[in-house]
């Protein structure tokens, strides 16, 4: 059978298909669903706005905090929600947002963090904020999903 040719579709009583004609689009087949249609985001990841809520919480929490580990493993995650709580109030529509926050001791070491992600550069993202007392050393980072 060639490329261009019409075939039968039993279910339809022996009328013709045609093979190259294009699918319905999303819009055709859910009229009523307009959201279904995007192709992008309609509203971009305001990274600057998270910059800034990044420094505000982690400065808050850390600013005068020692490093001891179990307090510190309380005051990461509290980092984290506190931080994804303000985020999420920024009402950014279809964006899943992922919060992560480390939190260690400033000893004369070092430590890389690293982190990979499979994403679409166009319309994915991500914020960090690296913080430093006397004591401790803390990395926030937002990162921005965009959910079809």
């Amino acid at each position: 059978m060639d490329g261009g040719a019409a075939i039968s579709d039993p279910r339809s009583g022996g009328s013709g298909y045609d093979c190259t004609s294009k699918p319905p689009s999303a819009r055709q087949l859910f009229p009523h669903k307009p959201e279904l249609c995007l192709t992008g985001p309609s509203k971009r990841f305001p990274g600057a706005a998270v910059d800034e809520i990044l420094r505000d919480v982690v400065e808050s929490y850390l600013r005068e905090q020692r490093y001891e580990p179990a307090q510190c493993r309380e005051v990461a995650k509290d980092i984290a929600e506190m931080v994804k709580a303000r985020v999420k109030d920024l009402v950014i529509p279809r964006y899943k947002i992922v919060v992560v926050t480390h939190i260690g001791q400033l000893d004369e070491q070092s430590m890389q963090i690293g982190s990979r992600c499979l994403w679409d550069p166009v319309s994915d993202t991500f914020s960090s904020y690296v913080f430093k007392n006397t004591s401790l050393f803390a990395v926030a980072n937002v990162y921005g999903v965009y959910f079809e």
